[in-house]
């Protein structure tokens, strides 16, 4: 037994000498190599930037799942694509004038969208003696000629002040058709009726816009006006508008659905937009009735509205103008709204909160038809139907249809209507709120990797994949608007949910042109687009589209998984553009990855 308990205790020692021996081979072994440290470029965010030198490092601890930055050479690759003719300065695709021959005219459906079936493979090259434009506010009253050089409204608009040009410059008196001494009087006329300083008006539609002069002078009273026209026999009201600093997208009341959701807009307006209201059945005003909130205004100056005054002044006979007023009281009347107030150039009416009495008041006399659709937000491409769309179901005559909102601003961080009723499948309110914190802090950290942001060099901002406009939300202190856009065939609908925050966009399908003119924006936002595009359409389309819209000394910012970055930037190489590659907010171990690209020449 004795013999035994020997043999045991020398075989233990024998294990423990083994052990002891390989751990110090080991460690020696991995003492002259140096320790591995992952690169963090200047521009990103760094957890801790002190360097600690073990003394001895027993164990590895090193991560060995890093995702580190892809190697991005000195080496210029060759350019792939050459810049567009001279003649495509100002080049629309889904707007092209040239293109207009080929569709009726018949409801203005020449000036609706119509892309090509073929994009074209070249840059939007920009005017000779282009200029930064001046910075916002500046910018609200100048812009340089140069980079519009359009003179048929400072001319054909002289008298009514749009715009005049003075030297090298262009400057907005902020007049218009139905305000040529200024739109300041105008709109303190209209809050004499509509309650503009309560916070219950955030959101405007100006149809038939000029150069947005009514939307800027909205911007007084916090208000966000999305400004849409035609290209027409005016050239390039949009432009100037956009050129100004202020929101605006070429768009037309003819035969297709505005982009925007139902209930969207706490107050629309025409001054002497030419749009014949009450022609084919009402269709017209029976579409602004749709994007209308429940208890929205309709604002409405020029011809029928004090025709009694105005009708020599319009060349227009008394008599017909009088019937239009009459038709156009009678529809109004069919929609169930109520008109609030007339006075001297302006028509005020208001929409119902709910369609309560306007369902009962068709079962016993002649009214509206409502619409049997069961989508009012399906609109891509959509027609126009001459039916009132209905206002969702509520419990009491008193309750406003859809839910009530909040005044602004508080309206931008609270989970709005169409969250907190769950008609979007799985959206929740914990959602939204994770979402909006989630935007914080990404807005944090663009701050820091794109210094103009909060420069004031930036005003005009689109975001691509809006989602449910955190982006926008965050940015809410910054001298910037936003233009949201919600690709129509994304899994989740969520345009109606911007707009009820207090925020502006529309829908779009990116594998066509966006309806805006070259150089319109100062910042492009691309949240996952091209993963969401990939297997629809050319990704090669979508960038060369984004140069196009882009303003030179611009920027935009890609973020996608590290894959698709890597693709993308190898394009923007080739398109003349300075692309960088980073870390996003989550840092290296994170797959999401950041391509920040300058079009700085």
């Amino acid at each position: 037994m004795a013999a035994l308990l020997v043999k045991l205790f020398l075989i233990t020692i024998l294990i423990s000498l083994s052990y002891f021996l390989g751990s110090y081979t080991h460690v020696f072994s991995h003492s002259a190599a140096p320790l591995q440290v992952l690169p963090h470029p200047s521009h990103c965010l760094q957890l801790n930037s002190t360097t600690h030198l073990p003394i001895s490092p027993p164990l590895h601890f090193e991560p060995l799942h890093t995702l580190t930055l892809p190697q991005q050479s000195s080496k210029k690759l060759p350019f792939l694509f050459k810049f567009c003719p001279n003649s495509f300065t100002n080049y629309l695709p889904c707007h092209d004038p040239s293109l207009e021959k080929n569709f009726s005219v018949e409801r203005f459906f020449h000036r609706e969208r119509h892309c090509p079936g073929r994009r074209v493979k070249c840059l939007v090259p920009k005017p000779v003696g282009y200029k930064r434009p001046f910075e916002w506010p500046k910018s609200k009253d100048y812009a340089w000629f140069r980079n519009v050089p359009f003179k048929k409204l400072t001319v054909s608009k002289k008298s009514q002040n749009w715009v005049r040009l003075e030297g090298d410059r262009l400057f907005f008196p902020g007049g218009g058709t139905s305000f040529p001494m200024g739109a300041k009087g105008y709109v303190d006329l209209i809050k004499k009726v509509v309650p503009l300083k309560s916070g219950k008006i955030r959101t405007a539609l100006d149809i038939g816009c000029g150069v947005a002069s009514f939307g800027a002078a909205l911007m007084n009273y916090d208000i966000l006006t999305m400004s849409i026209a035609p290209r027409d026999i005016h050239e390039a009201q949009v432009q100037f508008a956009l050129e100004r600093g202020l929101p605006a997208m070429l768009g037309i009341l003819s035969t297709y659905r505005l982009p925007y959701p139902s209930r969207s807009f706490d107050m629309a307006h025409c001054s002497r937009c030419l749009v014949p209201w009450s022609s084919d059945d009402g269709l017209y005003l029976m579409e602004i009735d749709r994007v209308l909130r429940p208890g929205g205004y309709w604002v409405l100056s020029g011809p029928p509205i004090s025709w009694k005054t105005s009708y020599k002044g319009w060349e227009r006979e008394a008599k017909d103008l009088q019937n239009e007023q009459i038709s156009l009281e009678d529809l109004a009347k069919r929609l169930c709204w109520k008109k609030i107030a007339e006075r001297g150039p302006i028509a005020v009416w208001q929409k119902p909160t709910n369609h309560v009495h306007c369902i009962r008041k068709s079962k016993v006399r002649r009214s509206g038809q409502f619409c049997a659709t069961t989508d009012p937000d399906d609109v891509w491409y959509k027609k126009m139907d001459p039916c009132i769309t209905p206002l969702p179901n509520v419990k009491d005559i008193h309750n406003i249809s859809g839910g009530a909102l909040e005044s602004w601003p508080k309206r931008l961080n609270r989970a709005p209507p169409r969250i907190r009723s769950g008609i979007i499948k799985g959206l929740t309110v914990k959602a939204f709120d994770k979402d909006n914190q989630l935007w914080k802090k990404r807005i944090s950290y663009y701050g820091i990797i794109l210094k103009s942001l909060a420069s004031g060099k930036t005003r005009n901002v689109m975001d691509m994949n809006a989602g449910l406009g955190g982006f926008a939300a965050a940015l809410a202190n910054y001298p910037v608007w936003v233009m949201n856009v919600v690709p129509y065939d994304g899994k989740q609908n969520t345009l109606g949910v911007l707009y009820e925050r207090g925020l502006i966009g529309t829908y779009m399908d990116w594998c066509e042109a966006f309806s805006t003119y070259p150089r319109t924006y100062d910042l492009i936002h691309a949240y996952g687009i091209f993963s969401l595009y990939m297997h629809k359409c050319d990704i090669v389309d979508i960038l060369l589209e984004m140069y196009r819209i882009l303003r030179p000394e611009g920027a935009i910012i890609i973020r996608d998984h590290v894959d698709m970055i890597v693709k993308v930037k190898d394009m923007t190489d080739r398109m003349r553009l300075n692309g960088k590659i980073l870390h996003s907010e989550n840092g290296p171990f994170n797959p999401e990855k950041i391509l920040l690209v300058d079009n700085a020449e």
